[in-house]
C-alpha cells in the first residue's frame, strides 16, 4: 500500500502514514494473500465490524464492459455502508477524501485490505494494467449504492 496526499489537479504530495489513515477513519491491514492464512483474519474483521457476506469481484483488461463498469467508480460518491476490498490479484487506487475534504490516494496491491468508512467521499480507478482481483465484504447482503457527489 502507499498513500499519499494528493492536490485537486492530481499532483501527489506528502506520503501518508496507515496511523493517518486510521485518524481518517480508513482501516488498513496487509494479510497473506494465500487463501488457507487469509480468511481466518477475513472472518475476524467480519465478525468484529459486522459484515455479513463476502463475495470475490475481478475486474480485467479482457472484459468487454470493462470501461462501463470504471465509469461507475470515477466519479466521487459515497456508500451508506463500508466499503471492504481484500486485494487478490493486480491492484487499484482509491482516492478518499480526508475529514477535512483533502484527498487522500490510496494505491492498493496484493495482500492489502482497506475499508474505505460509510459516508466518506471516494473514487476509484484502475491501475494501467487494468487487472484487479478482490474479496468484498458486506453489512448488507444487497451490497452497496453509490451516492454521487454534486
Amino acid at each position: 500500500m502507499k498513500a499519499n496526499w494528493m492536490s485537486n489537479d492530481g499532483e501527489l504530495g506528502d506520503t501518508i502514514p496507515v496511523s493517518t489513515l486510521h485518524d481518517n477513519g480508513v482501516f488498513y491491514r496487509l494479510l497473506d494473500e494465500d487463501p488457507k492464512k487469509f480468511q481466518a483474519p477475513l472472518d475476524e474483521i467480519k465478525s468484529d465490524r459486522g459484515y455479513i457476506t463476502q463475495d470475490e469481484v475481478a475486474l480485467r483488461p479482457d472484459n468487454p464492459n470493462l470501461d462501463a463498469i470504471c465509469a461507475k467508480f470515477i466519479d466521487e460518491h459515497y456508500h451508506d455502508e463500508d466499503e471492504v476490498r481484500f486485494v487478490l490479484e493486480g491492484g487499484g487506487i482509491f482516492d478518499i477524501r480526508s475529514k477535512e475534504d483533502k484527498w487522500m490516494r490510496v494505491h492498493v496491491e496484493v495482500g492489502d485490505l482497506i475499508v474505505v468508512p460509510a459516508k466518506r467521499h471516494h473514487r476509484f480507478l484502475l491501475t494501467d494494467d487494468k487487472n484487479i482481483r478482490c474479496v468484498r465484504l458486506f453489512q448488507d447482503s444487497s451490497g452497496w449504492v453509490p451516492h454521487y457527489r454534486g
